[in-house]
């Protein structure tokens, strides 16, 4: 391999998707659920998606795992792991990574685990890539379990789940999660079910077992407390498509989106008045049934103008590392479109 050849491929982030479109077929006809979605995840960084409820985050992020129903279907587009496409790979390859190089933290912590086998037996159960013998899977399985704060894990480690609360339980599927200790994690929302304070000690624990142990990090959230914590990278979706990415720090400080200057609005902890009444985003999500045309968002901006409706946008660099797909950005645009 050539020297150019060798960096460039070293430089390149750990995950590429690339113009990613997926449907599910209904009764009611194709639901466009991801469209032309595009995304990298470096090796090492932590990398959230956010949006609201319906705008593909999760169905992303099942994607990238391989974890959908039988009525899906990719329409267009790849997604490399390690140079390898997760969508041409031979099934049984493809499975083999998953609890190995690829692991995912489920939404729900309280349906995660199997409710009649202990939390023993499905610890040790996913390190069968590993090595060694059933004492010293059992031996791992317990020093992760106590860096995750399980307290006396010797003694719980042979519990099963219901006896463990919502907090801890998560604890446990973040444990099981990097006890291999994966390449890429998926986090698709693991603080959804928790109340505030567990929330904050979980992003806490996710972030420094991240540090710890390398690996890379998509993690789906809808909460951007939590994504202005534990990420270096934000990407946002809205209706199936990713609308802006780049730094946490631009997104926050300098977004290029309407929908993304929305979401921000409607967050909570930027409010500096007390009120009773939330802010929120006038309008719904789209129904993503057939073909669209346009900006997807237009219903719902009040910047819309007359390209919005007819062109569907494209993509425009704000920065160095930051881009949106609005017609806004189009320097070009005369004053009367």
């Amino acid at each position: 391999m050539r020297r150019d050849d060798l960096i460039r491929y070293t430089c390149r982030p750990l995950l590429e998707i690339r113009g990613l479109n997926l449907e599910f077929g209904t009764p009611r006809g194709r639901v466009h659920a991801l469209r032309n979605v595009s995304l990298d995840v470096p090796a090492a960084q932590v990398v959230g998606i956010v949006g609201e409820s319906g705008s593909g985050k999760s169905t992303l992020a099942y994607t990238v795992m391989g974890l959908l129903s039988e009525n899906a279907d990719v329409t267009a587009g790849s997604i490399l792991f390690e140079g390898k496409d997760l969508l041409k790979i031979p099934t049984q390859e493809r499975r083999s990574l998953l609890g190995d190089r690829l692991s995912m933290i489920f939404q729900d912590p309280m349906t995660a685990l199997n409710p009649v086998r202990t939390v023993e037996s499905q610890m040790i159960d996913i390190q069968h890539h590993e090595q060694g013998s059933r004492s010293e899977k059992r031996a791992r399985a317990i020093e992760m379990l106590h860096r995750v704060g399980i307290p006396d894990p010797q003694s719980r480690i042979g519990a099963y789940p219901h006896h463990f609360s919502g907090g801890m339980r998560q604890r446990v599927c973040i444990a099981m999660a990097l006890l291999v200790k994966p390449a890429i994690l998926v986090a698709d929302e693991p603080t959804t079910a928790l109340d505030a304070t567990l929330e904050v000690q979980i992003i806490h624990l996710l972030k420094d077992l991240q540090k710890e142990i390398g690996c890379s990090v998509l993690f789906v959230s809808h909460h951007l407390g939590a994504v202005a914590e534990l990420c270096d990278r934000v990407a946002v979706m809205y209706a199936g498509e990713v609308v802006e990415q780049g730094s946490v720090r631009d997104i926050f400080h300098n977004p290029g989106h309407p929908y993304t200057r929305a979401l921000l609005e409607c967050d909570p902890g930027r409010l500096k008045k007390s009120t009773r009444t939330l802010p929120t985003i006038p309008g719904e999500v789209p129904n993503l049934l057939g073909s669209k045309q346009g900006c997807l968002f237009r219903s719902r901006c009040g910047q819309a103008f007359n390209r919005c409706v007819q062109d569907n946008p494209v993509e425009y660099r704000i920065g160095v590392d930051q881009v949106a797909q609005c017609h806004l950005l189009d320097q070009g645009r005369s004053a009367s479109a």
